[in-house]
């Protein structure tokens, strides 16, 4: 069977898989609760694959893991252990239960909510809703971008076909099933994963080009020697690990998965499954992008974002191998996708709409407000993947401006009740500001540069971690200034940590 063919009916064979997935969920997401935490009963298995397919989409597989390893050779898996490690064991164990535990206590279905009941702040409710909704459109445009690359060069197709097809897939899980759909699709997606990388992996060694894992270690730790790192680009690679790895605890669609979570022993479980999880798939994709400088002496046509695409076909897979990996970059970047059009529009509904201008709505309008909210976001995303901005810069501004924000005063409220309004509001301020920069360069003045780290609009990553750390600094300082100072932003909220606490009106 040609190619072409066996790589057309893998697809046809997912989207019915889709198709039927969001069909069967549908009659199961009515209400706001239903479409946004699907009851709070999710167990540790689709918890665990549910957070895992949404952290790796695509964009790792072709955008960070080709370009940290066409830059950094063999130093390039050091982001995707960063991920199993920092990203998903630490992240599990420091914020699933306690996230779970409040949120299920005070009902909390959202980051904004979580932030309006602890600081008592509508304008920091708002703030928040802003921030998500804008900044999760560059996240989600990234998903196009990085499987675009794939489907032109393996299909041969206009790329915009391809980002129709994305866009269709994810708004029929999300319009159709919510988060229901969403989990049943990111279990059945994760498991094509576990097996598309594996055998990734396995055939990719095999090649002519690597010639077996200890002659391709070798190899490229050869080439790896002979792109003369400097200080700064190993500062560049730690910014990345960083930014990949702890800057997921700060992303709210990643901190939605600890909300639907069913109990503590189900967030154990959940835990050793995400960092295996985590382990295999961006342990992996980055392995295999440590590998690129073994296929290519230069960058292919259309620059870092080709680089995994040419190495598949460089390969020389088999047709039905390629199939499979095309629907693992499929199901990767959908469930990506989803997720981040779920927590955007469910966010700005219930959160901004139902607060400010339509209080009275109910659950079941709003859900029906929200579906159709995941259209146009959907749409939005694929104008903002048309334009000429690289997978790599898209992905660290939103990731950088969501995790200065948010991290440190989430975190810290979880583990610090000496946090109050005063202090998040620094924290997150400061955070914001910090990590704008390299998205003002990349509108305005792409070319201004910022000494040897070359252009400031390149530097998403860098900016981002100095927003991280300076957002903790500003949260505790400002917060202890608060206090002495005897602000009326200092005051504590007690009732947030109590069983009994008041829910948010």
């Amino acid at each position: 069977m040609p190619k072409e063919a066996v790589l057309y009916i893998s697809i046809a064979l997912y989207a019915v898989m889709i198709l039927v997935v969001g069909l069967v969920s549908a009659r199961k997401s009515k209400s706001m609760a239903d479409f946004t935490v699907g009851g709070r009963k999710a167990g540790a298995w689709m918890s665990a694959f549910s957070y895992g397919t949404t952290y790796f989409s695509a964009v790792m597989f072709i955008g960070y893991a080709g370009s940290t390893g066409w830059k950094y050779g063999l130093w390039g898996v050091l982001p995707g252990i960063g991920n199993a490690i920092i990203g998903s064991l630490f992240a599990w164990l420091m914020l699933a239960r306690r996230t779970r535990e409040t949120t299920r206590r005070l009902e909390i279905k959202s980051m904004p909510q979580f932030f309006h009941i602890r600081f008592q702040s509508m304008p920091m409710k708002l703030f928040s809703v802003a921030v998500i909704f804008i900044f999760l459109l560059p996240y989600s445009a990234s998903v196009y971008k990085g499987l675009t690359s794939v489907c032109s060069v393996l299909l041969g197709v206009n790329e915009q076909l391809c980002m129709i097809i994305i866009a269709v897939a994810a708004a029929a899980i999300v319009i159709l099933g919510g988060y229901i759909a969403m989990l049943k699709a990111d279990f059945i997606q994760g498991i094509i994963m576990i097996i598309g990388v594996s055998l990734l992996i396995f055939f990719t060694v095999r090649s002519q080009q690597v010639g077996g894992i200890t002659a391709g270690i070798a190899a490229i730790s050869e080439r790896t020697a002979s792109l003369n790192l400097t200080a700064f680009d190993h500062v560049g690679l730690w910014a990345t690990i960083l930014m990949t790895s702890f800057g997921t605890w700060g992303l709210p669609q990643m901190i939605h998965k600890y909300y639907g979570i069913r109990d503590n022993k189900e967030v154990r479980r959940g835990t050793i499954i995400s960092t295996l999880f985590a382990l295999l798939i961006a342990g992996g994709g980055y392995f295999i992008g440590s590998l690129s400088h073994l296929f290519f002496s230069e960058l292919p046509q259309g620059g870092r974002d080709y680089l995994i695409p040419n190495m598949l076909l460089e390969s020389q897979l088999p047709t039905i191998l390629l199939g499979v990996v095309l629907v693992l970059l499929i199901a990767a970047s959908v469930s990506t996708l989803a997720s981040i059009t779920i927590t955007a529009s469910s966010t700005l509904t219930m959160d901004f709409v139902q607060t400010k201008i339509r209080p009275n709505m109910s659950s079941t309008h709003a859900a029906i407000f929200t579906k159709v909210l995941c259209g146009i976001f959907v749409g939005l995303s694929y104008l903002i993947a048309n334009t000429n901005t690289p997978i790599l810069d898209m992905m660290s501004y939103s990731w950088g401006i969501l995790s200065g924000s948010f991290l440190a005063p989430y975190l810290l409220t979880l583990y610090w009740k000496g946090i109050n309004r005063a202090g998040a509001w620094a924290g997150m301020i400061g955070g914001f500001l910090i990590a704008l920069p390299p998205v003002i360069c990349k509108l305005f003045c792409p070319t201004v540069p910022l000494g040897a780290f070359g252009p400031l609009a390149d530097m998403g990553a860098h900016f981002a971690c100095v927003s991280m750390i300076l957002s903790f600094a500003l949260c505790f300082v400002v917060s202890k200034i608060a206090v002495a100072a005897k602000w009326k932003s200092s005051s504590p909220n007690p009732g947030f940590y109590e069983t009994t606490a008041a829910r948010e009106g």
